[in-house]
C-alpha cells in the first residue's frame, strides 16, 4: 500500500502541467511550438522570463506538494521520499493526458533537490549556475544534476536502492535531452545568454539554419 500511494501521488501530482495550461489558455499546444517541450524553459522562450519563472516555481512546488503528502502518510515508509519524488519526476515527463509528452523534469527535480535538504538544494544550484555560464546551455543542468542528485542522495541515507531509484530517472531525464544534444551539434540549439541577449541569439539560430519551432 505505501508504495502503491507513493507511486500514485506522485505520479498525479507530477502530471499536473503548468506550462501545458499556460499554453491552453493561450490558445496554444506548447508542445508544438518553441522547443516543443512542455516545461518551465519553453514557457520563457514563448511569454518571457517573468511567467516562464512563475511556472517553474509551481513545478518546484508541485514536487515538494507531492512529498509533504507521502511524508504525511507514511512516515514509516523508509522509501517514501524516493518513489514519491521518482514518480513526480516521471509524471512531469510522461502526464498521461498529455499522451505522455510532457516536460523534461529539471524543475520537478529541483523540487526534490529542495525537500531533500535546504543546503544540498543551494550547493547544487550554486554549482549548476556555474557550470551552466561556463557552457552556455542549460540542458547540460538537468543532465549532470540528476545524476549527481542520484549518487548523493543515496551516499547521504545509505541506501543503494534509492541511488538505483533516482539513477533511473537520470537515464531518462538524459535520454529526453537527445534532441537538444544534436542541437547543440548543429548549432541551433538556444543558448543560455538567451535570457539577457535575446535579439543575437534569434539571429545566431536563424543563421545556423533553425526551421520554425525549433
Amino acid at each position: 500500500m505505501e508504495i502503491f500511494g507513493c507511486l500514485l501521488i506522485g505520479y498525479l501530482v507530477g502530471a499536473f502541467s503548468p506550462s501545458y495550461i499556460i499554453g491552453v489558455m493561450n490558445g496554444f499546444d506548447i508542445r508544438k511550438r518553441g522547443s516543443g517541450n512542455a516545461g518551465a524553459s519553453n514557457v520563457i522562450l514563448l511569454k518571457g522570463k517573468k511567467i516562464g519563472a512563475f511556472c517553474a516555481l509551481l513545478d518546484i512546488g508541485k514536487a515538494c506538494l507531492a512529498l509533504w503528502i507521502t511524508g504525511k502518510l507514511f512516515p514509516n515508509f523508509a522509501y517514501a521520499f524516493p518513489i514519491t519524488g521518482a514518480s513526480c519526476i516521471l509524471g512531469h515527463i510522461f502526464p498521461f493526458y498529455m499522451k505522455f509528452r510532457g516536460g523534461k523534469g529539471l524543475a520537478c527535480l529541483g523540487g526534490v533537490v529542495l525537500m531533500t535538504d535546504v543546503r544540498l538544494f543551494l550547493i547544487m544550484i550554486s554549482i549548476e549556475l556555474v557550470v551552466v555560464l561556463i557552457v552556455n546551455y542549460l540542458c547540460v543542468v538537468p543532465m549532470s544534476a540528476s545524476v549527481a542528485y542520484a549518487l548523493i542522495y543515496g551516499a547521504m541515507n545509505e541506501q543503494v536502492l534509492s541511488a538505483i531509484i533516482f539513477l533511473v530517472v537520470a537515464v531518462v531525464i538524459c535520454f529526453k535531452h537527445t534532441d537538444n544534444l544534436k542541437r547543440i551539434k548543429n548549432g541551433t540549439e538556444v543558448h543560455f545568454s538567451y535570457l539577457w541577449n535575446k535579439d543575437e541569439e534569434i539571429a545566431r539560430i536563424k543563421a545556423n539554419g533553425a526551421t520554425e519551432g525549433e
